[in-house]
């Protein structure tokens, strides 16, 4: 019976936690994303292409959403002219990390090719 408990209560906190971190994303990132053409699956496209792999796309979009330079964006000089260089993110490291880590996982592509 007390396993069944604390089995419960671990799966509870477990999805509380998801639930917390999708919800960073959720409201971090798609209200701003929706304003643009490009769609953030795009985006993550460009990011693969340029970056290559998940360490280099994940370290390159912490550095550039903390601290947007053209230089690192992977958007193309029209799309900036129109749109300019996003603000510096306000999420702390954790929530940047979390945030980004759903991005991944949201548009992979590497576990969905057959």
């Amino acid at each position: 019976m007390v396993k069944k408990v604390v089995l419960s209560v671990l799966v509870s906190l477990t999805f509380q936690v998801n639930s917390q971190a999708e919800d960073i994303y959720e409201r971090n990132c798609i209200p701003c994303h929706k304003k643009l053409p490009t769609s953030l699956s795009q985006m993550f496209m460009k990011y693969l292409e340029s970056y290559s792999g998940e360490k280099n796309v994940k370290t390159i979009m912490k550095f550039y959403l903390k601290s947007p330079m053209v230089n690192l964006s992977v958007m193309s000089d029209l799309f900036i002219d129109s749109y300019g260089i996003k603000k510096p993110t306000k999420l702390n490291d954790k929530e940047l990390d979390k945030a980004i880590d759903i991005y991944w996982e949201k548009f992979k592509v590497f576990d969905k090719l057959k």
